[in-house]
């Protein structure tokens, strides 16, 4: 049994001091791969320096929504394919909206270009996608549907509703399933968890933030993997085995992890 952990951000300065015992608790607790996903520039670099250190570590490049302020339409652009040339990129992310922190128009409508020119890299390098959604998921799926096509990914730390999914599972593209699955309060997730199929489920930590239950408030990591995997599989009936292995099969297939 073992689990891949398809989003975090172990080169956050949380791990600064012990990221070698991260990665090694990680592994005894069977989650063997892991992807961090870059939401700067820099930080994208940075992910890429640790997938090369570590040998079950991958990357993901990209710019988040809330750090566009200074994108610049070719530099970042030429960096970031730069960046995905590497061996173990796996994905262009994390990227897409956030309207939770972000209220101005103008910026919504720059946040919904820079989404764009990014799906567009992901296009041309055929890497799949993973994408920040927060608050933003009728514009969101709206985007998907236009400038998606013949794309595939994951809405990362998936917050919409039932319906929303069902049109996102339409498509093709998967739903990130994290700490909040655990908490009494998370609302439509275990609804939303329950309906999908198989094919359609990652799992992630989102690491250092969302840590599950019984840690919620603590610095996440990797090997809390394994609660999240418990909580879905006792909201599907099924068992942990199960989900590790299906889990699994989806992030190999998407990311084209060996």
């Amino acid at each position: 049994m073992t689990f891949i952990d398809t989003h975090c951000h172990l080169n956050d300065e949380k791990f600064s001091a012990d990221l070698e015992e991260v990665v090694s608790r990680a592994e005894k607790f069977s989650v063997t791969r892991i992807i961090n996903f870059g939401d700067t520039l820099e930080s994208s670099a940075q992910v890429v320096r640790l997938a090369e250190k570590f040998g079950g570590m991958y990357a993901g490049v990209g710019v988040h929504p809330s750090e566009i302020e200074n994108f610049d339409e070719n530099k970042s652009v030429e960096k970031i394919v730069e960046l995905a040339a590497h061996e173990k990129v796996v994905a262009i992310g994390e990227i897409g909206l956030d309207y939770y922190w972000e209220k101005d128009s103008a910026v919504r409508l720059a946040q919904q270009k820079i989404f764009i020119q990014q799906l567009d890299i992901a296009r041309q390098l055929n890497l799949p996608v993973c994408i920040h959604d927060r608050d933003a998921h009728g514009d969101t799926l709206k985007i998907l549907r236009s400038e998606g096509k013949n794309l595939r990914g994951v809405l990362h730390c998936y917050s919409g509703s039932l319906e929303i999914a069902r049109e996102v599972w339409k498509m093709g593209w998967l739903i990130g399933v994290d700490g909040p699955v655990t908490f009494k309060n998370s609302a439509k997730l275990p609804e939303i968890v329950k309906a999908a199929s198989r094919e359609m489920i990652l799992l992630e930590t989102d690491a250092p933030y969302l840590a599950p239950m019984p840690n919620r408030g603590k610095r996440n990591e990797p090997s809390y993997l394994v609660a999240v995997a418990e909580k879905i599989a006792e909201l599907r009936g099924e068992t942990v085995e199960e989900v590790a292995r299906y889990t699994t099969a989806n992030a190999k297939k998407l990311y084209h992890i060996d």
